[in-house]
């Protein structure tokens, strides 16, 4: 891993003495360590990272490009560290911070005399260095994208008439951690039948009946690192209108895949696959965005939204995930990550995305 660290403090020069970080993602992103709770000072000269007494050992022994500060009281260390360095302007992260906790880091600031910023300005600094992810990154991803096809295909194995969305969801998950993911990257999404038509509906007693399809919005984390993919299949022969919805989003997906490359909006990838989905007279029941940036978080930028003029880059990883949702009938998702390269895009899916009937 790269020294981030030092590109941060660059970054800062002309805005702020030092920058406080609190988010568990930022922190993790910076200094390689893991844990609930801790405060990293970025100063010009030095980087500090701040724990109790829990993780001390473990940052001690983990942490990269930093130095470790214990401490009991933080209101002291912190006070005493930016006194130490001369700091007179300390940048926050704005949307790290509820107002009651920017409250109180801002009067430990003020005791040690120097201000305290608390603006947008730190998270699209640092979001700016977080949206184009590394080559080990994006291993980290694929290796999520792995674990979550293998347990996948291993569950659906178990697909009958009768099995509940939640013993699904619960043998996903349980698979996924066996095979070494640290965790799932959200609460699992597994619906079926008629349930199909919510986006992002909760697993619940509903039991699979034939002729259903079934959606899977699922992921992995790695490292750290999530994975997001959705597969909707059907148990035993789907009829027409079911064909024509899951072949609508089919090509949705394809277009919007082949409109991604360096230097396009995400409002024309958007457009690439609603587009589509309108023509076909599903206007209306595609209300979500395509898709959505990816990588220590779940979603991260870009939005990849109608009208949406953030133009892409290589080294980005976004989803693409149109879909169709007709409430009381059914609903079709298909989600691949694509990596952004400079004349098209590589798919992080190894999975098929062809409908399976079971």
């Amino acid at each position: 891993m790269e020294n981030r660290l030092s590109t941060l403090s660059l970054l800062l020069s002309g805005r702020a003495d030092a920058a406080l970080i609190i988010s568990n993602e930022n922190r993790r992103y910076f200094t390689d360590f893991v844990s609930s709770l801790g405060y990293l000072l970025v100063t010009h000269k030095e980087s500090y990272l701040l724990v109790d007494s829990r993780y001390e050992e473990a940052a001690k022994a983990q942490s990269k490009n930093c130095t470790v500060v214990p401490f009991r009281k933080l209101s002291e260390t912190l006070t005493g560290l930016i006194s130490q360095n001369s700091i007179k302007s300390v940048m926050l992260e704005g949307s790290a911070f509820t107002l009651n906790s920017a409250a109180v880091i801002e009067n430990y600031i003020k005791q040690a005399g120097a201000e305290a910023v608390c603006s947008d300005e730190l998270d699209n600094i640092i979001g700016k260095m977080r949206i184009t992810k590394t080559a080990e990154e994006i291993e980290k991803i694929r290796k999520a994208q792995r674990l979550t096809e293998n347990a996948f295909c291993e569950t659906i194995k178990l697909i009958k008439e009768g099995v509940s969305e939640r013993e699904l969801a619960l043998d996903l998950e349980f698979r996924m951690r066996r095979a070494g993911a640290d965790g799932v990257s959200f609460d699992l999404i597994v619906l079926t039948g008629a349930r199909t038509s919510m986006p992002h509906g909760v697993p619940g007693d509903s039991k699979v009946k034939n002729g259903d399809f079934i959606l899977f919005d699922i992921g992995a984390t790695s490292d750290g690192y999530h994975s997001d993919m959705t597969r909707t299949v059907a148990l035993g022969k789907t009829d027409s209108t079911q064909k024509r919805i899951y072949e609508t989003v089919f090509q949705a997906q394809k277009n919007a895949l082949s409109a991604v490359k360096e230097g396009v909006t995400c409002g024309f990838v958007d457009e690439a696959a609603r587009s589509y989905i309108y023509s076909a007279g599903y206007e209306g029941c595609f209300g979500h965005s395509t898709g959505h940036g990816v990588g220590l978080e779940i979603h991260e930028a870009p939005s990849v939204s109608p009208e949406s003029d953030f133009v892409l880059r290589s080294g980005m990883v976004i989803t693409v995930e149109p879909g169709i949702y007709i409430p009381g009938k059914c609903g079709v998702r298909i989600e691949d990550m694509a990596v952004v390269t400079a004349d098209g895009c590589i798919d992080l899916a190894a999975l098929p995305r062809e409908l399976i009937e079971l």
